[in-house]
């Protein structure tokens, strides 16, 4: 785990050595890697990019890729309002805030050509077009709070809806436990679209997107869900077919389905008529539900809590401490 200004201070003193674009902001900067494609700056740390505006400085690589060197809160101005509604409460954006400016310090890593991509793969991050008055707000109100813990960044996740009851992450990517990712109840995201779904999938798009495994076994005949973890989720799912049946680990199975059609492991039931060609699926929550329920914060939010007790709430032991103190 990777310290925070210090880690900054590093990279000014490797300036000559290394060329770290990141070391040329006197401020805490980063580098986003935006893709192949024509930058061209339109004033003093101002260029577009693909048709879009963005803050700060650019860097070509080998390859033709562009990336943004961008002051870290200039960066966050976008980035809060991409990954959560401005129309929500003030702390739960707050809250937004300082989760993703945990996950950039928690992740840069001057040894690399950049430090983030601008996807749900990392954070959602627009440019100057994602930038809202709330989000600023947000962003300048919790100025150089960050979540630690031990000590270090926590290693902070989030996701839109847990549907009820946050993930361990240990149990949703198999890592050693971390104590404030553990999953707790939460009772303040049933407003959420996505609390409670259905969804239906073709016994044939099943059998394809499996194939491999059921190619010995014959026609695939029902799907159950075998095993769960402490959260509600499925652990693996059982594809019964003809002559046999085989397992599938959850993660892989939600990867195969696509996850937003399968839009959590929080699978509450499979049914499948007896002449049907379909399965009828219904579920909770969007997303890996590890960290903080985005939907739950806004519902926290509503009923007035503090950002500091909200991520309290979802990263226990983990406290926010202020960047050079």
């Amino acid at each position: 785990m990777l310290g925070g200004l210090p880690l900054f201070r590093a990279r000014v003193a490797r300036a000559q050595s290394d060329a770290d674009p990141a070391s040329w902001s006197a401020k805490p900067a980063l580098r986003v890697l935006l893709g192949p494609g024509e930058a061209a700056g339109d004033a003093p740390d101002l260029f577009t990019f693909d048709g879009r505006s963005y803050r700060g400085t650019f860097n070509r690589l080998d390859g033709g890729q562009i990336v943004n060197v961008v002051d870290l809160e200039e960066y966050l101005n976008s980035v809060v309002s991409a990954e959560m509604s401005a129309h929500w409460p003030a702390s739960a954006l707050e809250v937004q805030s300082i989760c993703a400016r945990t996950y950039v310090l928690q992740r840069s890593d001057p040894r690399r050509q950049y430090d983030l991509i601008p996807s749900e793969l990392d954070q959602i991050y627009g440019g100057v077009a994602g930038e809202t008055p709330a989000g600023t707000a947000a962003v300048n109100a919790t100025a150089g709070q960050v979540l630690n813990y031990g000590g270090a960044f926590a290693r902070v996740a989030y996701s839109s809806c847990c549907g009820g009851h946050t993930e361990a992450s240990s149990e949703a990517w198999g890592a050693a436990p971390i104590p404030y990712l553990r999953g707790v109840v939460c009772a303040w995201c049933s407003a959420s679209p996505n609390y409670r779904w259905s969804t239906t999938m073709l016994l044939a798009t099943l059998s394809a997107r499996f194939s491999a495994g059921l190619e010995p076994l014959g026609e695939l005949q029902d799907l159950r869900v075998t095993e769960r973890d402490a959260s509600g989720r499925a652990r693996a799912f059982e594809l019964v077919a003809e002559r046999g049946s085989t397992i599938v680990q959850g993660s892989a199975f939600r990867r195969a389905i696509g996850p937003r059609v399968l839009r959590s492991l929080l699978v509450t039931k499979i049914e499948r008529a007896p002449i049907a060609t379909d399965f009828s699926i219904e579920g909770a929550g969007l997303g890996h539900g590890v960290g903080l329920c985005q939907w739950g914060a806004r519902g926290m939010a509503l009923k007035g809590r503090s950002s500091s007790e909200i991520l309290g709430y979802y990263f226990p032991g983990a406290v926010i401490e202020h960047l050079g103190r």
